[in-house]
C-alpha cells in the first residue's frame, strides 16, 4: 500500500464515519477471540458492519463478529457512563492479509480521532500458575512476527519514521486498570505478551524458547496493532485473557473451540472490569 493511497484511505474512512458516528470518541476498546459480548452492553448504541465502512475487512474467525459500535459504558461508584468505540473483532495476518489491512482499523479509528485505546485479547499463559479464565496485564511486548506496519516509505501524516517503543503501554491507563482489577477483587497477572503469526499453535519445543525469551503470554494478535497506533501517538493499554495453558504445559490438545468457549465463561467477569474502567478514563 502505497503511503499517499494509505493516507486518502484513511481519510475517506474518517469522512464516513463522521457522517454516520459524528465526533469520535476519546476511547476504543478492541474486541479479541471471543470477548464480543461487551459490546453487546453498550447502552444508546450505533452500529456500523464492518462490510459498509469504506476500506475495513470483515474477519473470517469465529469469535470476531466485524462490527463497530459507538455507545455508552460505564457507569460505577467512582465513574459515570462514558461514550466510547468499540472493534467488535479484528482481522489478521493468517487470514491471507497483509499487515497494512491487518491493522487499518485501529489506524482508522485513530484517525477519526480516538486518542486512547483499550487492547484485548485471548492468549495462551505460558505461566503454570495462569489458570483459564485468568487476567494479564500487557508491561511489554516482543513481537515475533517478523512483521511491522512501519515499513516501507515514511508517511509523517502518522507519524515519524523512527518512533520510540520504550513506553508502548501507557503507565497511567495500566495503574488504572490495575485499580479496577484490585477493587472488583480479581486476581491478575502482569508481563510480557509475545505476538507470533499463527494460526497452528505453538510446539512445547517452541514454548519453552518462548518462556526462556521472558515471554508470559502469547498469541497471534496486538503487537502490530500497538506499534501502529504507538507511532500515531496513541495511548494504549492492554490485557489479555488468558483461554489456555500454552503446549506442553498440559496433555490436552489446543483447539479454538476451547479458546472461544473459555471466553464465554469470562464474558461476565469481562464486560464488569471495562465498564468500571472506561468510566474512569
Amino acid at each position: 500500500m502505497k503511503t499517499a493511497s494509505l493516507v486518502e484511505r484513511l481519510k475517506e474512512t474518517k469522512a464516513y464515519l463522521d457522517k454516520e458516528l459524528g465526533p469520535a470518541p476519546k476511547t476504543c476498546v478492541v474486541l479479541g477471540s471471543g470477548l464480543g459480548a461487551f459490546a453487546e452492553s453498550l447502552t444508546e448504541p450505533k452500529v456500523l458492519e464492518y462490510s459498509k465502512i469504506p476500506h475495513f475487512l470483515s474477519p473470517t474467525v469465529e469469535g470476531h463478529k466485524g462490527q463497530l459500535f459507538v455507545g455508552k459504558a460505564g457507569g460505577s461508584a467512582k465513574g459515570v457512563a462514558s461514550e466510547i468505540a468499540i472493534l467488535q473483532g479484528r482481522v489478521h495476518y493468517y487470514e491471507g492479509h497483509n499487515i497494512d489491512e491487518v491493522v487499518y482499523l485501529v489506524r482508522a479509528l485513530k484517525f477519526w480521532g480516538c486518542s486512547q485505546f483499550v487492547i484485548t485479547n485471548a492468549s495462551g499463559g505460558l505461566n503454570t500458575a495462569m489458570k483459564p479464565g485468568s487476567f494479564m496485564l500487557i508491561e511489554d511486548h516482543i513481537n515475533l512476527t517478523g512483521l511491522n506496519p512501519l515499513i516501507g516509505k515514511e508517511c509523517l501524516p502518522l507519524g515519524p519514521r523512527f518512533p520510540d517503543m520504550s513506553k508502548v503501554y501507557n503507565r497511567e491507563l495500566s495503574s488504572k486498570l490495575k485499580n479496577v482489577l484490585e477493587e472488583l477483587k480479581i486476581k491478575y497477572f502482569t508481563g510480557v505478551y509475545g505476538g507470533l503469526l499463527g494460526p497452528s499453535y505453538e510446539t512445547p519445543a517452541e514454548v519453552r524458547y518462548l518462556q526462556k525469551l521472558g515471554i508470559s503470554a502469547v498469541g497471534m494478535s496486538t503487537v502490530n496493532e500497538s506499534i501502529a497506533l504507538n507511532h500515531m501517538g496513541a495511548s494504549i493499554v492492554g490485557l489479555s485473557c488468558i483461554s489456555n495453558l500454552a503446549a506442553g504445559l498440559t496433555d490436552s490438545a489446543l483447539t479454538h473451540e476451547e479458546v472461544t468457549s473459555e471466553m464465554a465463561k469470562m464474558a461476565e467477569i469481562f464486560s464488569n472490569v471495562l465498564r468500571n474502567f472506561c468510566a474512569r478514563i
